[in-house]
């Protein structure tokens, strides 16, 4: 039987190989806020992003979409059919795996946070389209 301390001695300790994967590009700043627009509000393009965090710079924008693409949580998209063609982006399945712990986290503020996280609004249900 494994003791706490022989836990943390160990290389193989659970957060050192299921934790820290998921923590390299979701520990970074506005990653998960893209991701909960991209899959519960279903802001999908780059403006619209862009609108919707106020405070989020085009760089660091583009640099997360792609860091989230590149690590498979989400994909892009383009309709060739208009003119421009539009991009917008999607979860993958793996991003879509990613859905419960965001709205987890969601809950987490409106529970212990509501005057920052809500600024006087009444909570809405989240549901799926």
């Amino acid at each position: 039987m494994l003791w706490r301390r022989d836990l943390r001695e160990d290389p193989r300790h659970f957060s050192s190989f299921l934790i820290k994967p998921g923590l390299g590009i979701l520990g970074r700043k506005w990653a998960f806020l893209i991701l909960a627009e991209i899959g519960l509000r279903r802001v999908d393009s780059f403006n619209r992003l862009l609108r919707s965090n106020p405070t989020l710079t085009p760089r660091v924008l583009s640099r997360r979409l792609r860091e989230l693409r590149e690590a498979s949580i989400i994909t892009r998209t383009e309709d060739r059919q208009a003119r421009p063609t539009p991009v917008s982006w999607i979860l993958t399945e793996q991003g879509r795996d990613l859905l419960p712990v965001i709205i987890r986290l969601l809950a987490y503020g409106a529970r212990w946070s509501p005057d920052t996280s809500l600024k006087g609004r009444l909570p809405r249900i989240l549901s799926d389209r």
